[in-house]
């Protein structure tokens, strides 16, 4: 009965989204209110649709409803509650169904927070959206429905969750991600709704704003628990060595990030507003990309678009549709695009252009990186493997020279600065830098790394300028502390969000300079030294879990005066006869230690990975500044401001008659 429900909800939900997508639009174009009108409660019934869809699928994995093809190849009746719940996105068909879910809770949020928009403006909006879930709610129907059933002939058990993918990880990280991907089709959305009205003033920047800044705060998290996810699981040390799975949600980010600081030069200064609209268009495509790079198996093996052709050319007419048509209205709206403000280069307008042309080129490094090997080998071209040799000695650079341009403009005016001051504080901060700098790669290692050095000292010198941020803000005021509590939200949330990068940068290039890696033999009561620690495998146990057997070993480290316990284990799935590890982590924000059992040996003793990471934590801790400072600057009061409805209108009708 779920798989019926879900599928006509499922099918209803397409039938809404296409109204959605027609209606509300086409009464915009002919100024129809009563059409316009339609765009809130369409948004909501569509949204309402997805979920009860979606949940239907979740209770078919609840109930083991394996007459559903896909809770079959998924689940099993032994497979813990949780990661039942979890499988429900654990696949192809499961995962595109949360996306739309996802989207339909975008839409509906939208819907709720829209009062300020002007009424034409909300409805071509709404139906952007309304035109993407219906054409990925077409997708799943035509050629990934997850409701295909397996009667009469269904399995009694069912094949079981891949056992890579029972984790906790699976429960928090997809979601997370997703709300990141489809949270930049907002932004996509404003934007195409503007260039269909023909406004580009700052204020589709400032609505566009806090919606972007949410969808990267989700995206920032969700990469973070990837990372972490992929470094206890698979020992990839916390970032990822340059995997393409991961670099599909790097690309989004990336250009996310430089849509940000876009967006906040067209709202103040009215600069950047094709730069702003290319980055839109840009950071969507590239989540779909994402999205169906890892779902459609292309990853794996190129040769899934010859194994099921619809599939395969359905995304490309998905992704060309969509991005196609933003781009030529783009370039159909062009003379919208003159600046309405002049600027220097050295200026704050200046130096937030080369910020974006670094991080775009970072963007367009990895995007080569990951999909040259795919197209050479659709091509027949042959076999080629891009790893991270080719990223290291591009991307690195880049950012490198990214740091000592951010670390510059904080200290500049908007239009033009003046040299009056600046070199001397430059130079100041910039010995400063070096010398603090050198006494942190000191204290890390014990010795000095020249890129590590270098790395260190331009994160000090960009947390100078962040200080001199705040220090503008307060240097005038009788009570410091005061004034320095009553800056702005969107100012410190832009200083936390920048150090959180620094902390990243700084665990990034710790870690890939100073881990010890080394495989040892343990035999029981018999004691090995690694990195200055004495390891003594004291016991092992077998242990049953809920659908799995185990070896669990008891190892006491002795680390100086210091002694401790960890127990990592070897799973065997019982369902796929998979065997599995379950690393022991020893977590530490200065050395985490990091111990995975092998393979018992002939004599007895077992094969173990110890792996001793320094400021590996740094990574995903500085991922949760970058979030907290994106969340807290969508608190600014600027934009709980709401205009009302006949102003806007206005401001928007005249900016178009100009």
């Amino acid at each position: 009965m779920s798989a019926d429900i879900g599928h006509f909800m499922l099918i209803l939900a397409m039938a809404v989204s296409f109204l959605l997508a027609v209606l509300p639009l086409t009464g915009s174009l002919i100024n129809h209110p009563a059409m316009m009108r339609m765009a809130k409660p369409l948004a909501y019934l569509t949204a309402a649709c997805l979920t009860i869809s979606f949940l239907a699928l979740v209770s078919g994995f609840l109930n083991n409803n394996f007459t559903i093809a896909y809770v079959a190849q998924n689940s099993n009746t032994q497979l813990p509650v949780g990661y039942r719940i979890a499988a429900t996105w654990g696949g192809h068909e499961g995962s595109l169904l949360l996306w739309v879910t996802i989207l339909g809770v975008w839409l509906s949020a939208v819907a709720f927070l829209s009062e300020q928009l002007p009424r034409d403006m909300r409805a071509r909006v709404l139906s952007v959206m309304g035109i993407i879930a219906f054409g990925f709610i077409l997708f799943i129907e035509i050629t990934s429905n997850p409701f295909e059933r397996l009667l009469p002939g269904f399995p009694v058990e069912g094949k079981d969750l891949n056992p890579l993918l029972q984790d906790f990880g699976l429960v928090i990280h997809p979601p997370m991600l997703y709300m990141g991907y489809v949270g930049l089709s907002v932004v996509f959305a404003f934007t195409v709704a503007a260039l269909i009205g023909g406004n580009m003033d700052t204020s589709w920047a400032k609505w566009s704003r806090p919606w972007t800044t949410a969808a990267w705060c989700f995206l920032t998290i969700g990469i973070a628990l990837g990372s972490w996810w992929a470094y206890y699981e698979l020992g990839w040390g916390g970032w990822w060595f340059w995997d393409p799975v991961e670099n599909a949600s790097f690309m989004p980010w990336l250009a996310g990030t430089a849509l940000i600081h876009s967006l906040a030069a067209t709202e103040k200064r009215g600069v950047f507003r094709l730069w702003t609209v290319l980055l839109s268009i840009t950071a969507f495509s590239l989540s779909l990309l994402g999205t169906f790079l890892v779902r459609s198996g292309v990853l794996t093996s190129v040769h899934a678009f010859a194994s099921d052709p619809s599939r395969g050319l359905f995304i490309l007419v998905l992704l060309t549709v969509i991005s196609g048509s933003a781009l030529l209205l783009t370039a159909l709206r062009a003379p919208m695009f003159r600046a309405t403000a002049s600027y220097k280069f050295f200026s704050r307008e200046g130096f937030l252009l080369l910020n974006n042309l670094l991080v775009c080129g970072a963007c367009v490094v990895v995007f080569i990186g990951t999909l040259f090997p795919l197209l050479t080998d659709v091509l027949d071209m042959g076999k080629f493997s891009v790893g991270p040799p080719y990223f290291n000695t591009l991307f690195v650079p880049l950012v490198l020279v990214l740091l000592l341009a951010l670390g510059i403009g904080p200290w500049l005016h908007w239009r033009e600065q003046k040299t009056n001051g600046l070199v001397r504080r430059s130079v100041v901060w910039a010995i400063t830098s070096i010398i603090l700098g050198a006494a942190t790669n000191w204290l890390v290692a014990g010795s000095l790394d020249a890129m590590v050095w270098l790395t260190f000292a331009l994160c000090y010198w960009v947390l100078c300028g962040e200080v001199y941020t705040l220090w503008l803000q307060v240097r005038n005021k009788q009570n410091k502390a005061q004034a320095l509590g009553k800056s702005p939200a969107w100012l410190v949330g832009m200083v936390v969000a920048h150090v959180g990068l620094l902390v990243s940068v700084a665990g990034v290039a710790a870690t890939s300079f100073y881990s010890i890696e080394k495989d040892a033999k343990l035999a029981l009561n018999t004691p090995i030294e690694v990195a200055g620690k004495t390891f003594e495998l004291q016991r092992l146990t077998d242990i049953t879990g809920p659908n799995y057997v185990a070896t669990r070993a008891l190892i006491q480290v002795t680390d100086g005066e210091k002694q401790f316990l960890i127990t990592p284990e070897k799973r065997l799935y019982i369902a796929q006869q998979m065997p599995m590890t379950e690393v022991a982590i020893r977590p530490s924000l200065n050395r985490e230690l990091y111990v995975a059992m092998g393979e018992v040996l002939d004599d007895g003793s077992w094969a173990m990975r110890i792996h001793i990471r320094p400021l590996i934590r740094w990574i995903w801790l500085g991922a949760i500044f970058m979030a907290l400072g994106g969340m807290i600057s969508i608190c600014d009061r600027r934009y709980r401001k709401v205009k009302s409805r006949a102003s806007a209108r206005s401001s928007i009708a005249g900016t178009a008659a100009a």
